[in-house]
């Protein structure tokens, strides 16, 4: 629990932190990875330990900290655990143009409790909800830690050959073909004029209309990177000119999570 106190003096209620927890990003895959291989066991230890959860799904919470407890014992049990789930509007139109007022979510953290926020796969806040939770916690004073772990932005970016010292992540692209197109060329123009590598992601069993997409749209020398399945067994992470792309076959799963980015 933390020491830390409201500024009014020491007589008032000390507050816990907000952990930014990752997890692993095998969800929604048929292949479990080891999370001894993919995550620090000191990351491990403080989700053990919090007995408050802000979470994406509270189901896939408890799967994840039941595989935990396989490793480090929980301090308390499962079925104690005080899960609170971010509401469905969060999910569908997303927390991070401050439109959602979390503060309500961290009522334990204001009553001494440490406190994890966690999501589905990868850091929260992160390509994911959360970042209205983190938020309220700075506007609380309640002291945010990030811990460490797999963030499949950054491993895509790491492996992908493209500019790694200005990119940018643009989320989901529109679902309707000629909308996508239309933005995927918006995103090219981009890349090519600043050097910017332009970075988002689709839903698993829309990758192949994805990569049609793209492959249909882009300029034969941009480059296209496309990492799949990270962590995973089965990884795949791909970069090559659109022009040599179009005579390879496709190495995507489409059932995985994907990252694509293109660059120049």
């Amino acid at each position: 629990m933390s020491s830390r106190t409201e500024p009014d003096g020491p007589a008032a209620t000390p507050r816990g932190r907000l952990y930014l927890v990752p997890s692993p990003l095998d969800f929604g895959c048929s292949q479990e990875v080891d999370l001894q291989q993919t995550m620090p066991l000191a990351t491990l230890k403080v989700a053990a330990r919090l007995h408050h959860w802000v979470s994406e799904n509270a189901r896939s919470t408890r799967a994840f900290l039941k595989r935990v407890n396989e490793i480090t014992p929980l301090e308390s049990a499962l079925q104690a655990l005080q899960i609170e789930e971010l509401p469905r509007q969060v999910h569908k139109k997303g927390d991070h143009s401050g439109n959602f007022d979390a503060r309500h979510l961290l009522a334990p953290a204001l009553a001494g409790h440490d406190t994890g926020l966690v999501s589905e796969a990868g850091m929260p806040a992160v390509a994911d909800p959360g970042s209205s939770v983190v938020r309220a916690a700075h506007d609380l004073g309640i002291e945010v830690i990030p811990l460490s772990g797999p963030i499949s932005l950054m491993l895509a970016l790491a492996a992908s050959g493209l500019n790694g010292q200005n990119f940018a992540f643009v989320g989901y692209l529109p679902q309707d073909p000629a909308e996508r197109g239309q933005r995927v060329r918006e995103l090219e123009s981009v890349a090519l004029k600043t050097g910017q590598t332009q970075l988002f992601i689709e839903t698993p069993y829309r990758n192949a209309a994805m990569l049609q997409t793209l492959l249909q749209t882009l300029q034969t020398n941009t480059r296209l990177a496309v990492c799949s399945g990270l962590t995973l067994e089965r990884s795949v992470c791909c970069s090559d000119s659109v022009k040599n792309w179009r005579r390879r076959a496709s190495p995507l799963d489409n059932s995985t999570p994907a990252v694509f980015s293109l660059g120049r």
